[in-house]
């Protein structure tokens, strides 16, 4: 696969989101509008996330790293409650397995947050190892309080774990709106830059930096079990099945 080369998801119907590579770098960019979380997206999420571990391990890559964006001012606005609903146990069964597969990636990961990241959004971002923000658009937001909505076991896990104690209460009790500044200010990101491309190349650069790291192979994602054994396990506490 080539820079140039383009693999769709899911390959039959409308098209989620789209996978292509730049050397050691794949880039997931989710291309439906407001990229809400529907069973079709997050099975397109998943379904790409095994395409790029396939080719790592078939072409035995010595570096590789994931990087996830939207299009425009959305990374993801959330789930899309109309559709994600109408499937019993979608939370537990679909939308938090998921959020588990992206955790433990077996590479490293990036969110490019070219724009708002809300609520679901917002948990898929904290899901990656790293996150770079644009600093002129956009709002990491975790709106559930405003509903108001419950915050199930897993996926407040994946906050508490990843944000520190005051961050974690002002995100989730105040719905608080994060800038770029903001969250590089409270860790919530990495690091912050200018309009989408540019938020595009920061992301990138961060992306190649921590590839190389991937030549360890299994134990990357190994390690990572080991770092979020909590959060890890409330995401799947009532899975019917890993996806």
């Amino acid at each position: 696969m080539t820079a140039t080369q383009l693999v769709v998801f899911p390959t039959e119907g409308k098209h989620l989101l789209e996978i292509t590579r730049e050397g050691p770098l794949f880039i997931m960019t989710m291309v439906d509008k407001e990229n809400r979380f529907s069973p079709e997206m997050c099975k397109a999420i998943c379904d790409a996330l095994d395409h790029v571990a396939e080719v790592v391990d078939k072409e035995e890559l010595t570096e590789a790293a994931l990087m996830t964006r939207g299009q425009d001012k959305f990374y993801s606005n959330g789930l899309d409650m109309e559709r994600a609903f109408s499937v019993p146990g979608f939370t537990d069964h679909t939308f938090m397995p998921m959020l588990n597969k992206i955790l433990l990636f077996g590479i490293p990961t990036i969110a490019c947050l070219n724009g708002h990241a809300f609520a679901g959004g917002c948990l898929m971002a904290m899901a990656h190892d790293y996150r770079v923000m644009r600093s002129d658009r956009g709002f990491m937001c975790m709106n559930e309080i405003d509903l108001p909505s419950p915050l199930p076991a897993g996926m407040s896990a994946l906050l508490r774990y990843k944000m520190h104690p005051h961050v974690y209460r002002s995100c989730v009790l105040e719905a608080k709106r994060f800038n770029a500044k903001e969250a590089l200010a409270s860790h919530l990101v990495d690091a912050i830059a200018e309009g989408v491309e540019g938020t595009v190349e920061l992301g990138k650069q961060v992306a190649l930096k921590i590839a190389p790291k991937a030549k360890s192979g299994v134990f990357y994602g190994m390690i990572k079990e080991d770092m979020y054994p909590e959060i890890s396990e409330r995401l799947m506490m009532n899975a019917q099945a890993k996806l």
